[in-house]
């Protein structure tokens, strides 16, 4: 791993890739609040969907996520940025990684600093914050386009105006009273799903800390008893050079129980639905025959379909809108599948699902959706999903 200086750059991958900013968390230590910024070759935001941060934790391109605060790569806690440089758009010139700091000054934050890392884990990059003092905002650092490929620089740049000052120097409109800020930690422990209030699709609402393993092979994995039981919750998993990918739920032996995704392709990057046990963690069998990295997130870090989606392979959507027609099509030759998932609020039986298209090789169907719920997509290839046919 290289260790940068203040505005040193080198190359990196043009690949998948995992940025942590990390810090030692403690009595007094404000918390921070990692954003990524996707600019053009003005250096501006083309729209304010080129911010992703808590609020907005997925570009419209599905590039760039936020995945939330976890364990850091080396210890303490972090804030995560997962980025695919190989699909971000030709438009964008410079994703720019930067953070706020609640509640006081990145000058209180000790062992603060940015990691570049390959989804298996293997570092690139680290910089070392070591000169910040009153600044509420920080840009730790860019990845840029350079000759057909892709660098990352340490910038370390301060700013005392807090994150709102640091969008609108970047070309995001924010109003005073309603800068992005921070939201407050929520209790613990947090509520099941049955608790929460004010959304037909109250899973939203529910956050715990990303979850990440990485292995090859078979491998059964538990996952922390922290997540909230009866909760619905997103599983990615990514695999490139596979031959195939296959993901299950267990039972209360750890025996293989429900088929939540299998893949074909040889780069996968998938996505699908898990519902945590009220008696027990969640536990998932993933085989794979090359290393494979899984993650299981908060149903809040799946994509929203307003209006139009594209995507490629298994997905997880969001669908919040009303009654109505789904137009569905297809460019792979095997299986496409979309399922829609709507809550009960019935522990024994938490979901009703409707399957909305089967068909095998390339489609062009409308099929009718009953109203808010989770899209389950299956796909070998590449789809487009729209809402009113």
């Amino acid at each position: 791993m290289t260790q940068m200086a203040k505005g040193s750059n080198l190359p990196v991958p043009t690949e998948t890739l995992q940025v942590a900013v990390s810090w030692q968390h403690g009595p007094g230590v404000p918390d921070v609040d990692v954003s990524a910024l996707l600019l053009d070759a003005t250096g501006r935001v083309r729209s304010d969907a080129d911010l992703v941060f808590y609020n907005q934790p997925a570009h419209p391109s599905g590039t760039v996520r936020h995945l939330g605060k976890g364990e850091g790569t080396g210890g303490g806690t972090a804030d995560w940025i997962w980025l695919d440089l190989a699909a971000v758009e030709p438009a964008v010139d410079r994703v720019v990684v930067s953070a706020s700091a609640d509640g006081g000054r990145f000058g209180q934050i000790p062992q603060l600093d940015i990691r570049v890392a390959l989804p298996a884990g293997q570092p690139i990059a680290s910089f070392a914050i070591t000169d910040a003092s009153t600044e509420t905002a920080f840009v730790f650092g860019e990845f840029y386009r350079r000759n057909g490929s892709w660098k990352f620089r340490a910038v370390g740049q301060g700013y005392d105006s807090g994150l709102a000052g640091l969008a609108t120097d970047f070309g995001i409109s924010v109003e005073e009273e309603q800068a992005p800020q921070v939201p407050p930690a929520p209790p613990m422990p947090v509520p099941p799903p049955a608790q929460v209030q004010g959304s037909p699709l109250p899973d939203l609402a529910v956050e715990f800390p990303p979850f990440v393993h990485q292995a090859t092979g078979k491998h059964r994995v538990v996952c922390p008893p922290s997540m909230p039981p009866g909760c619905r919750v997103v599983v990615e998993v990514e695999c490139r050079r596979s031959i195939s990918v296959t993901v299950y739920s267990c039972d209360e032996y750890g025996r293989t129980d429900e088929l939540l995704l299998d893949a074909y392709e040889d780069e996968v990057h998938g996505r699908t639905l898990a519902t945590v046990p009220h008696d027990r963690p969640l536990s998932l069998s993933v085989e794979a025959d090359k290393p494979w990295t899984l993650r299981v997130l908060p149903l809040c870090h799946a994509r929203r379909l307003a209006h139009t989606l594209h995507g490629q392979g298994p997905d997880l959507l969001v669908y919040e809108g009303p009654a109505g027609v789904l137009s569905f099509t297809h460019q792979g030759e095997s299986n496409f599948t979309a399922w829609h998932h709507t809550p009960t609020g019935n522990p024994d039986w938490p979901d009703d699902i409707e399957l909305l298209v089967n068909e095998v090789g390339r489609l062009d169907v409308l099929a009718p959706v009953q109203g808010p719920g989770v899209l389950r997509i299956g796909a070998d290839g590449s789809w487009t999903i729209s809402v009113g046919g």
